[in-house]
């Protein structure tokens, strides 16, 4: 099979991940969003570490670590996906389902402008009027959603500039390797909010609203580790405005969530 074509079946499969994640997040509407996202994060990070060591990758992952120049890309990756990641649970726990919808419209037009202006990739005629006619749909959506769409804004855009950062840094890295990397800084930044929380309430509530929200809120590095990596495999294999067009598959499943 083609390199082109595991890549367009690692993105549709990532995109339909992220599609249906509305309805496992809601599980966690019990939980402070500010909360949940930190417990994600470190979930995650347990994961990537069993996986790593049971398949004995820890060689390429030290490589990074010890490199300046590839962790600190690995690390703005990072910040830029935890910001995504705390957005759009906020967005789903309070109700703003539509909203992060909206902003997961937005992120392909995002995703493509800047394979188109940044890394030189051109589109066809009949491809520039496909983003007109969604740029313009978009347009309208928002302006009927009555509200300034700060949320649908920060999704976008936070997301957008971290497909840019990993596929500037992550041609030549797993996507295993990559995410391990991401989710020992943002399990740094995880542990300061966790710390921050406590400090400021004292108490971490979490896991006080019973298994039904206890074994999902463990299961969510998981669930959030899988599309990721089906990501990365797809960013690897193609061009940024491919996946910009890939893209339009989470928000439409996440919209009919919401509706």
């Amino acid at each position: 099979m083609s390199n082109r074509r595991l890549g367009f079946i690692y993105g549709i499969a990532a995109y339909l991940c992220w599609g249906a994640f509305p309805l496992f997040f809601m599980l966690l509407a019990a939980v402070d969003p500010f909360e949940a996202v930190p417990w994600r994060v470190i979930t995650a990070l347990g994961f990537c570490l069993i996986v790593v060591t049971v398949i004995r990758s820890w060689a390429p992952v030290m490589q990074i670590m010890r490199s300046p120049r590839m962790f600190g890309w690995f690390a703005l990756s990072s910040v830029l996906l935890y910001i995504n990641w705390q957005l759009f649970v906020f967005g789903v726990v309070t109700g703003h389902i539509i909203e992060t919808a909206l902003g997961y419209f937005i992120n392909p037009l995002v995703t493509i402008l800047i394979g188109v202006f940044v890394r030189k990739e051109r589109l066809s005629r009949a491809q520039w009027l496909a983003v007109g006619i969604a740029a313009a749909g978009v347009l309208i959506s928002a302006i009927a959603y009555g509200q300034f769409p700060f949320i649908a804004l920060g999704l976008a855009l936070s997301f957008g500039l971290y497909g840019a950062v990993r596929k500037q840094v992550s041609e030549d890295v797993t996507a295993l390797t990559g995410l391990t990397v991401e989710t020992v800084v943002g399990t740094v930044i995880a542990t300061a909010q966790l710390g921050l929380i406590f400090g400021l309430s004292g108490r971490l509530g979490a896991f006080e609203h019973g298994t039904e929200v206890t074994i999902p809120l463990l299961l969510s590095g998981v669930v959030t580790a899988i599309p990721l990596l089906l990501f990365a495999a797809g960013n690897r294999r193609l061009p940024l405005t491919y996946m910009g067009f890939l893209q339009f598959i989470t928000p439409v499943l996440g919209f009919l969530t919401g509706y």
